[in-house]
């Protein structure tokens, strides 16, 4: 980060399927100013972009900032680092198949040329935890993120890895977990996500529940959660206990795979599925033990994200801009 006492803040913005989160952020990763904003209120990108600038222009008033902005940091669905552009977002209302949306020149220009920088958002996540978070200080590292999906950014000596195209990283679609095992919306089966993320987890507990007649409190309830799964496990339930050890071991197995291409000094996990930390460490743990060559075998650290949860994920897309 090279500073500029003359344009001493940046803004994060983060995007998701229903809501867009911003907030003005200053050179200690403090969040000075936030606020939320629909994603999902427009078919069209030219209105919502219009409706974020408008957000941000309101909270840049408010707070003092005029023309102490250095950059805007995007993290989206299928954001494009390379070209700022956002593309077949299909979890977006104004996205969709074979559309590429400019994202970044449009809000650019909507902002009076203010430089925006655009990725993915579990890239963004990377950028923020080696700014901000647990990862300060390395160079090599992976970044995981366990939500409705599993996401993941690729650190190797310092840089994340965007490969060719702009895309790399899409860890979550590895199918190696299982094979000829689960659907997944990408179309192919067995993928990581589908069993690792909180959806992957709530398809766990159905599936065993209708396996079994072992007692659970799980059973009394109709629509299945993974935050249920947690707040059971918490309570000492034996079958939402077992079903994080099965997915913190189906975490290990894909992890060990991981390290044999990047040789990361820590896998740094993130996201909501990441607060089961307490019944998924020590199964992802010795699961990546077992499974990993011996030179790397109980070398690899297991680390969670120290980001703030509800800043977490504007201070990832925030520190994208400090380079501009």
């Amino acid at each position: 980060m090279v500073e500029n006492l003359s344009m001493p803040y940046v803004v994060g913005i983060d995007i998701g399927g229903q809501t867009t989160k911003m907030g003005i952020v200053d050179m200690r990763g403090q969040v000075l100013a936030q606020t939320v904003i629909r994603t999902d209120t427009h078919d069209d990108e030219n209105l919502y972009v219009a409706d974020v600038a408008d957000a941000l222009e309101k909270i840049i008033r408010e707070s003092g900032c005029e023309g102490k902005i250095r950059g805007i940091g995007v993290g989206a669905p299928n954001g494009n680092y390379y070209t700022g552009t956002i593309e077949d977002a299909v979890n977006i209302k104004w996205g969709g198949v074979n559309k590429k949306i400019p994202f970044a020149e449009m809000l650019s220009r909507r902002m009076g040329g203010i430089q925006v920088a655009l990725t993915n958002d579990a890239n963004a996540a990377a950028v923020g935890e080696m700014t901000y978070g647990a990862a300060r200080g390395m160079k090599n590292f992976i970044m995981i993120t366990l939500g409705t999906g599993v996401g993941s950014g690729i650190v190797i000596n310092g840089e994340v890895v965007y490969g060719h195209d702009g895309f790399a990283g899409e860890l979550g679609h590895t199918c190696a977990v299982r094979h000829n095992g689960r659907l997944c919306n990408c179309g192919r089966t067995g993928c990581l996500e589908t069993y690792c993320s909180a959806i992957g987890v709530t398809r766990t507990a159905r599936e065993w529940l209708s396996l079994t007649d072992e007692p659970s409190i799980l059973r009394s309830l109709d629509n299945i959660t993974s935050k249920d799964v947690y707040d059971a496990a918490k309570e000492g339930d034996s079958v939402a206990l077992k079903i994080f050890e099965f997915t913190g071991k189906m975490l290990g197995q894909s992890f060990s795979d991981f390290v044999a291409f990047s040789a990361p000094e820590a896998i740094v996990l993130f996201g909501g599925l990441a607060r089961a930390k307490d019944f998924l460490y020590e199964p992802i743990m010795k699961s990546m033990n077992e499974n990993l060559l011996p030179l790397w075998r109980n070398k690899i650290k297991i680390m969670f994200s120290q980001l703030k949860e509800s800043d977490a994920a504007i201070l990832g897309a925030s520190a994208l801009a400090w380079e501009l």
